[in-house]
């Protein structure tokens, strides 16, 4: 299991820095003591939980595109990283459609910009995880979860860019990396909840977004099934992962990262339990607005993770939304984010 003492010195470049999850990683890892640098585009929204974290003047943060690749090695260089978290990425199904080619630049191109990066390095980093995504699976609607095997075969541009991203790690890590001593992962992850997601098209962030203007909250697929987990709990396996993998190359691979399997459960169960924690009389609405294919059933079985680390996820989908009103709660009664997300990650970390 890991421990986040490891991390204190340790050059650590993060791409997705500004995003949600990638905020929540930086406040992790200025916490943990290291020389952290991280490389993206601008906030992607207002207002945006980077600014809020408070975690800018502890760190490098480079502001730049993955699709532009001397401006990136230009930061990777400069960083000199003994890990690589790769997390930036055009994260939208809907997205997606509207945008289906800035989608695979982003997604597959900026992959391959990283990699290339990591390749080309005077001093390469010992330890590289890719994020991607539950949705990288051929997705067949069948009721048990998928494994790191299954065949990957997203549906949407946004799923699909995910698999190409994987075929991409495998392809660098069997035909440089692993003879440079490098050690790559890629790491699936399920849906994530928390404090913070300002993103559109997201569920919980149109929860607060509808409870914020006393409206109800609008449903698109109530009955669709999704792998919820708070946030926390992949960036724990991200890191996880990458520390073990530092120590001991071996156990590079490719790993699901998800709740246990009574904690799968369907968009209209997590918006009850959020109307539930938020109170003051929230609502939901089930209105099909027509838009795009998504998956209807997605499972995710994590039994690999837990058999190599004995890793387990920490918080039930219960507490996941709870923790995320409570952060709502006290970011709307203006309180200090920083504290509140520091309080949450011990109250995580000590679980």
């Amino acid at each position: 299991m890991m421990e986040l003492s490891f991390y204190r010195g340790k050059r650590v470049f993060v791409t997705g820095h500004t995003g949600f999850k990638g905020s929540w990683l930086c406040r992790l890892l200025v916490g943990a003591g290291a020389e952290l640098t991280g490389y993206s585009l601008p906030a992607p929204t207002r207002p945006d939980l980077f600014s809020l974290a408070g975690v800018e003047e502890r760190m490098t943060s480079v502001i730049g595109d993955v699709r532009d690749p001397e401006s990136l090695k230009a930061a990777f260089d400069r960083a000199q990283p003994e890990i690589v978290l790769h997390l930036a990425a055009q994260p939208i199904v809907r997205e997606s459609y509207r945008d289906p080619v800035g989608t695979y630049q982003t997604n597959v191109m900026g992959t391959v910009n990283l990699l290339e990066c990591v390749r080309t390095a005077a001093r390469p980093p010992r330890s590289v995880v890719n994020v991607t995504t539950d949705k990288v699976y051929r997705n067949n609607e069948w009721a048990w979860g998928y494994r790191e095997n299954e065949p990957l075969d997203g549906f949407d541009p946004y799923s699909n860019s995910k698999s190409c991203s994987e075929l991409v790690t495998h392809s660098y890590k069997s035909s440089f990396l692993d003879d440079m001593g490098v050690a790559v992962s890629t790491a699936r992850a399920g849906n994530v909840i928390g404090g913070g997601d300002f993103a559109a098209d997201r569920i919980l962030p149109d929860c607060v977004r509808a409870v914020q203007k006393g409206e109800p909250i609008v449903v698109r697929h109530p009955h669709s099934t999704r792998p919820y987990q708070h946030v926390l709990e992949p960036l724990y396996a991200y890191l996880m992962i990458a520390q073990a993998q530092y120590q001991d190359p071996s156990l590079a691979d490719f790993y699901n990262v998800g709740p246990d399997e009574g904690d799968c459960v369907t968009t209209g169960q997590i918006v009850d339990r959020f109307c539930a924690c938020f109170g003051e009389d929230a609502t939901w609405i089930d209105r099909d607005d027509g838009g795009p294919h998504e998956a209807n059933f997605l499972k995710l079985d994590c039994s690999k993770l837990k058999s190599v680390f004995g890793w387990r996820p920490r918080w039930s989908v219960d507490t996941a939304v709870a923790k995320t009103v409570e952060w709502t709660k006290c970011w709307l009664a203006g309180e200090s984010v920083p504290d509140v997300m520091d309080r949450q990650i011990r109250e995580f970390l000590q679980k």
